[in-house]
């Protein structure tokens, strides 16, 4: 097989041809996508074997087809939905020969051909990828984004896409060597609809990871482009827009910041009522990561009139978007005063409370932290509020869980809640008892985790130890003349009034 190999470059008289499998494949990974083979091939050209066919005296030409074939013959087998046996032909030394035929500007179909069998390479683990960028194959790569043959091109870009979407350490040597230029280039009107997917598709790849992020840089000159994209009606390109705002958003609150000063904001939170479910789940995502940051940065999220679209994504038929909904909202109701109220007004509190005694356990979760953020972020008029739209049953519900994170938080939240009540922090107590909540606390006192069950003690020290008797003298019954004791606990119960 090397002899074969080295036949590619020195062209000797008698050499071998491989004639390899090749298959129909449709792939679509989030980092690395196989390129699939073309669906006008019949079924009689798979041959699972390799075949070494003899060939005599030839001119050049005769030997350029030949290399052809053999490169296509490869590329077959790596496009094939059986297990490619990638890790055999980079054993059997055919890196450096493909590489080689990206150089063949002469012969564009064989540099296509090449740099899609390279391609398909590249999508496998990433030690297989690592072998393609030890190859030297990546300044070449960037060399034929500049071809004048359109397919040479989107080749190249997709295989740029696989090396990049193997992790910061490639993305970032991609991008050293220049490929953020000539790839925004290719965004213009008349680039066809499946070269721009792919070009999308890439820059998704460069905005990807976040340890560590992208260098800034190259977010400032990718940013004009996704604020381009963004008004596309093609939905793959959309959502891998939209996507990419996600993950530039999660990089930290200078990257969020660049984001917002793009001006791209105010398009994106539109899409959160998008027909579109996938559109929906990136833009949710994309405007939850913003709110992830300071104060001001939640607040221009607010200012393009966010909460109005939460009543239709908190009752969504979709478990996910209901929880990335709540989500959202917990970092609102960690945000300032003002912040909190927007939420109130908005009529979601409710809502949340429903998602708090009903929705899946994820959802529950970022409930719970909606409620004890609130707590602690909230006037006592806005914990009140809270308190009257019931919240503490649901609450206390919690407290039975096995996720140690949310039992101290709804612990935390239900001890702010008592504090904030002050001389009403009976009242609190009192339904906490009734609905269950207390029994839930004293048990938690044996609780393995430190902090649970010293908090839970706490509660039940300061809110629950005292004798109601002792406290209150106008429970004490009254005797009668016959000497008997008159109770009567309708005369002395307490009404159940919020006002903190």
């Amino acid at each position: 097989m090397n002899a074969l190999m080295n036949s590619f470059i020195s062209s000797p008289p008698c050499f071998y041809v491989l004639f390899l499998c090749q298959n129909k494949r449709d792939e679509h990974l989030l980092k690395k996508r196989n390129v699939p083979q073309e669906e006008s091939l019949e079924d009689s050209d798979v041959d699972s074997d390799f075949k070494g066919v003899s060939i005599g005296q030839h001119s050049d030409n005769q030997v350029g087809i030949v290399q052809l074939s053999a490169v296509q013959a490869a590329r077959k087998l790596l496009s094939s939905d059986r297990n490619p046996p990638i890790d055999d032909l980079i054993k059997s030394g055919i890196l450096p020969i493909l590489v080689k035929c990206l150089e063949r500007d002469d012969n564009p179909s064989l540099q296509f051909e090449a740099a899609w069998a390279l391609t398909n390479i590249a999508s496998g683990t990433s030690a297989q990828t690592q072998a393609v960028v030890k190859s030297n194959a990546v300044p070449l790569f960037l060399r034929l984004l500049h071809s004048p043959h359109q397919n040479v091109c989107e080749q190249a870009v997709w295989a740029l896409g696989n090396i990049i979407g193997d992790g910061p350490q490639c993305r970032d040597y991609v991008i050293s060597l220049g490929v953020v230029k000539p790839l925004l280039s290719f965004i213009n009107p008349s680039i066809p609809i499946t070269f721009l997917r792919n070009v999308t598709w890439v820059i998704v790849n460069l905005c990807r990871n976040k340890d560590p992020p992208p260098p800034m840089e190259t977010v400032q000159e990718i940013l004009p482009a996704l604020c381009v994209l963004i008004y596309h009606t093609d939905i793959n390109i959309l959502v891998d827009t939209v996507w990419a705002l996600s993950y530039l958003t999660d990089g930290g609150n200078e990257q969020i910041q660049m984001v917002i000063d793009s001006g791209v904001v105010p398009f994106l939170v539109p899409l959160l009522s998008h027909q579109e479910v996938k559109v929906q789940t990136a833009a949710l995502r994309a405007v939850g990561n913003i709110v992830t940051g300071t104060d001001e940065q939640t607040q221009v999220v607010l200012n393009c009139d966010v909460l109005s679209h939460f009543p239709n994504l908190l009752t969504h038929p979709k478990e996910k978007i209901n929880k990335e909904a709540v989500w959202f909202l917990s970092n609102i109701t960690a945000g300032n005063q003002q912040q909190v109220q927007a939420v109130i007004d908005a009529g979601l509190i409710p809502m949340i409370i429903h998602q708090l005694a009903k929705g899946d356990f994820g959802t529950q979760k970022e409930a719970a932290w909606a409620i004890s953020n609130l707590t602690i972020s909230g006037r006592k008029d806005q914990v009140e509020f809270l308190v009257e739209q019931n919240v503490i049953p649901p609450f206390c519900n919690l407290l039975s869980v096995k996720d140690s994170q949310v039992v101290q938080v709804v612990l935390d939240g239900l001890k702010n809640v008592l504090i904030m009540a002050g001389d009403e922090a009976s009242t609190i107590a009192e339904i906490i008892e009734e609905c269950g909540g207390l029994e839930k606390i004293e048990n938690l006192q044996q609780h393995e985790n430190e902090d649970i069950y010293k908090l839970a003690f706490e509660i039940i020290d300061q809110y629950f130890s005292g004798d109601d008797i002792d406290e209150d003298p106008s429970l004490i019954p009254e005797a009668t003349q016959g000497g008997t004791f008159n109770f009567d606990p309708a005369s002395n119960m307490q009404t159940k009034e919020f006002n903190f």
